[in-house]
């Protein structure tokens, strides 16, 4: 879905500075988000990560600009507990409102032991389960020029903005994986071939453009439904 979310190749945000020796946590309450998101999904809240990243994509977009990392987790959390129907917004904000409406006093207050303590944390030890699937031959090999698709799509997608409508090359093959796309909205696995396409950064950003430069290339993992072929001779 288009939104705030989206940031790849949007203007005025700059880069992205990497934080050398960062710390897991660098508060208590990214913790406790940690645990939230993760009992959240144990509790029927959601169903796989696609879906959550979805629930994340839906939070208020001055919130997931300002909110940190953890703080979209929450507010995925949130929007996940409601859609479910395990707790009501309303309950939400009366918790908020309750402790003065700090949301760091809300994450840090203990919660009340459950019965179904012992069913929770069986169900966070166990390991994550691999996404990859068996689906045969895909339709491109390495070395074909494909065209991303140029559709809006409403709902949750790998394909960012930036790289819609673009001439790529395949350069690696992957094999089949779980499709996000409709694994996030309950539609099912429908695996499909994932593959890394190379983009020439003036195809991304215009010839003309201070973000291309020459002779950077940048690489995306996209579904097969995103991709449909395209010789070179019609570039």
């Amino acid at each position: 879905m288009d939104g705030i979310h989206d940031l790849g190749g949007k203007h005025g945000f700059g880069k992205v500075e990497r934080q050398a020796d960062a710390p897991t946590f660098a508060a208590i309450w990214e913790a406790k988000v940690f645990a939230i998101m993760r009992a959240t999904g144990a509790a029927g809240g959601w169903k796989n990560s696609d879906q959550f990243r979805h629930f994340v994509e839906k939070i208020e977009p001055t919130a997931y600009l300002s909110h940190g990392y953890y703080g979209r987790w929450l507010g995925g959390a949130e929007t996940a507990l409601v859609e479910a129907g395990l707790i009501e917004t309303e309950q939400l904000n009366k918790r908020v409102e309750k402790l003065g409406g700090n949301r760091n006093d809300l994450i840090a207050a203990r919660p009340q032991p459950s019965r179904q303590t012992a069913n929770l944390q069986a169900s966070l030890a166990r390991p994550a389960k691999t996404a990859q699937r068996d689906v045969g031959e895909g339709l491109f090999s390495i070395g074909d020029t494909v065209l991303t698709s140029s559709e809006v799509k409403p709902g949750h997608t790998r394909l960012p903005a930036y790289a819609r409508n673009k001439f790529g090359e395949i350069v690696a093959l992957h094999g089949g994986w779980v499709y996000p796309d409709s694994n996030a909205h309950g539609f099912g696995e429908q695996p499909a071939q994932l593959y890394t396409v190379k983009f020439a950064s003036s195809e991304l950003w215009g010839e003309t453009s201070q973000y291309a430069e020459a002779n950077v290339s940048v690489f995306l993992d996209l579904f097969e439904p995103y991709l449909q072929t395209c010789p070179a001779t019609e570039r």
